[in-house]
């Protein structure tokens, strides 16, 4: 990393190693030792992001992968695109480089941890992305009916999901800004028996007649936490060929749907926001490694 100065008594460009305050915890910065601009952000040592700075579209954790992959299937052209939760903004930026043109609008209830990823990561550098320090909920319910092309759910609040993203109640209000193309994706973690999981997908059948999900074997089984990506349209999703590429990447992922999704759900009901259903929390274990 170049240490050279861009005017007299600044201080050296680029991201710098380290430990940040911020309003979920602590944000640590660490470089990949294997890639010469790429950096893992973690947040009480949970890892949240992996950014590289030189190419984008390297997607390092295996369930952004499946969030890209789920992007790259979408109709062609550029997104109009909302993300809940953004820290790092690894899928806003894959959604810049491969879809030239996007506007996309980001959602994030922590500032401190924006803003160090604005002036360590670059942020600001991204085409047309906007970051808004607004709850989840609130920022979609600003959105004009069918404006949106891609509504991303990505939100955790020290390793648990963001409260009340999981409801019919909001499944419904993202399903009012979609355009009737548009589709939702959403990462989710689950353990054993995928109690969440299961209700989370009876909320989504609730509100949109197609839903998928792609998850490693392991973590689909229950044998071990871990995480599981989702989508939602009214139109039909391209099952055949997410399949085929979960099943041929680096880390194969199963992709369920149909039959078996209904199966998998079983009589789990959907979520509303008249009870209180919390997310999980991961093991002490795993932490950092999802």
């Amino acid at each position: 990393m170049s240490h050279a100065r861009s005017g007299r008594g600044r201080p050296p460009r680029g991201p710098r190693p380290g430990q940040h305050p911020v309003r979920f915890g602590t944000a640590e910065l660490l470089r990949d030792d294997d890639r010469a601009n790429a950096w893992l952000l973690s947040v009480g040592g949970v890892a949240q992001s992996y950014v590289d700075l030189d190419d984008p579209t390297n997607l390092e954790f295996n369930y952004v992968r499946r969030l890209g992959d789920l992007v790259d299937f979408l109709p062609s052209g550029p997104l109009d695109a909302l993300h809940v939760g953004g820290a790092g903004c690894s899928l806003p930026r894959y959604v810049a480089a491969t879809r030239p043109g996007s506007r996309q609008l980001v959602f994030d209830a922590d500032e401190p941890l924006i803003e160090l990823v604005r002036e360590q990561l670059d942020l600001r550098s991204v085409p047309k992305l906007r970051v808004r320090i607004e709850d989840g909920r609130v920022g979609v319910r600003s959105r004009r009916d069918a404006s949106a092309d891609l509504v991303v759910l990505d939100a955790f609040e020290r390793a648990t999901l963001a409260s009340g993203l999981a409801t019919v109640e909001f499944v419904t209000d993202v399903a009012r800004v979609l355009r009737p193309s548009g589709a939702l994706l959403a990462n989710i973690t689950d353990g054993t028996g995928l109690p969440f999981a299961r209700r989370f997908l009876a909320t989504l059948a609730e509100v949109f007649p197609y839903v998928l999900l792609l998850a490693e074997p392991g973590v689909l089984r229950g044998r071990r936490f871990g995480n599981l990506v989702l989508a939602a349209s009214r139109t039909e999703l391209p099952t055949t060929e997410l399949a085929r590429r979960a099943a041929s990447s680096a880390y194969p992922a199963r992709c369920v749907h149909g039959a078996e999704l209904h199966k998998l759900r079983g009589k789990a009901e959907p979520m509303t926001d008249a009870e209180a259903v919390a997310a999980p929390s991961p093991p002490e274990d795993v932490l950092g490694l999802f």
